[in-house]
């Protein structure tokens, strides 16, 4: 990324998305209808500056919230933010919590992923051999940007790690899976982290995740009350983190140098992955997904 051409895309999740729309102070806006070689995205994607910074904005589940999680077009999302020139994703979703220490209305700045989806398409590069590295699945770079703006939040419990679990859904955990993943090692669970984080990761855009819990999963039994009751607290949840969330990207665009001046592993992705001969790929497939690799061509 060369100095300067820092843009931040952020999407929102369960929640957040109205929010983010209405609660920043974009000036400057445009709206953008993409059309991409993997269909058109989510939504319309809206451009704009905050604090001189320049900014996108992706309503991950649509207007309405109508794309359940494997109805994503998630390839069609990263692909149409390429286009506009996002150098790094900060990505907000709605979790469950799998630990007692991670409390309903934290944030969590994950920095591991295991991804259990099935049927999600994973890859742009479907006739070539492309294998990025995703050992740390999750930018640092961007990460600590986050974190050094969390701890300057009062109120808010901020976690500077986590691993995330990306379950297939539609449908929550059976108990027996919560406490499996439990065993597993993460410590939130959600189901859109993936494929966007290596999609984001082949597109070489720096990629955070901001986990949102609003709930135990169902490790931990709930007591005995009314349901609508249980479904107001969770939403109360997730209005706090929301809060937060929009107070944490208010703090961190004040100071981006920090992502001006250091560079992200993230963005060099494909310079040693692209493993198929390049002379014999496909001029028209090279053309196709010229955004995302062109500059090795």
């Amino acid at each position: 990324m060369a100095n300067g051409s820092l843009k931040i895309a952020i999407i929102g999740g369960s929640g957040l998305e109205a929010r983010l729309f209405n609660d920043l102070a974009l000036i400057d806006t445009e709206r953008h209808e993409l059309d991409t070689p993997f269909g058109r995205p989510s939504g319309p994607i809206i451009t704009g500056t905050e604090r001189g910074v320049p900014i996108a904005l992706l309503s991950r589940h649509g207007d309405g919230h109508l794309l359940n999680p494997a109805a994503i077009p998630y390839r069609a999302n990263v692909f149409a933010l390429k286009m506009l020139g996002c150098t790094h994703i900060v990505a907000f979703g709605a979790t469950g919590s799998l630990r007692e220490e991670i409390g309903l209305g934290d944030l969590v700045i994950c920095d591991q992923l295991i991804d259990r989806t099935d049927g999600r398409t994973r890859t742009f590069y479907e006739q070539c051999a492309v294998h990025v590295e995703f050992a740390e699945p999750f930018c640092s770079v961007t990460r600590g940007w986050l974190y050094r703006a969390a701890k300057r939040l009062d109120g808010v419990g901020v976690h500077d790690k986590g691993c995330y679990m990306c379950m297939e859904g539609p449908a929550f955990s059976t108990r027996a899976e919560s406490h499996m993943h439990r065993m597993l090692g993460a410590d939130v669970i959600g189901m859109t982290a993936q494929p966007e984080a290596r999609l984001a990761r082949e597109a070489e855009i720096a990629y955070a995740m901001v986990a949102l819990p609003t709930d135990y999963d169902c490790w931990r039994p709930r007591p005995e009350g009314d349901p609508d009751s249980v479904l107001a607290e969770i939403i109360g949840n997730l209005d706090r983190a929301t809060d937060a969330s929009i107070r944490l990207l208010e703090a961190a665009l004040g100071d981006v140098e920090a992502l001006k001046s250091t560079p992200s592993p993230a963005h060099d992705a494909l310079a040693r992955s692209i493993w198929s001969d390049k002379a014999k790929i496909d001029p028209r497939e090279v053309e196709r997904l010229r955004p995302l690799w062109g500059r090795y061509f």
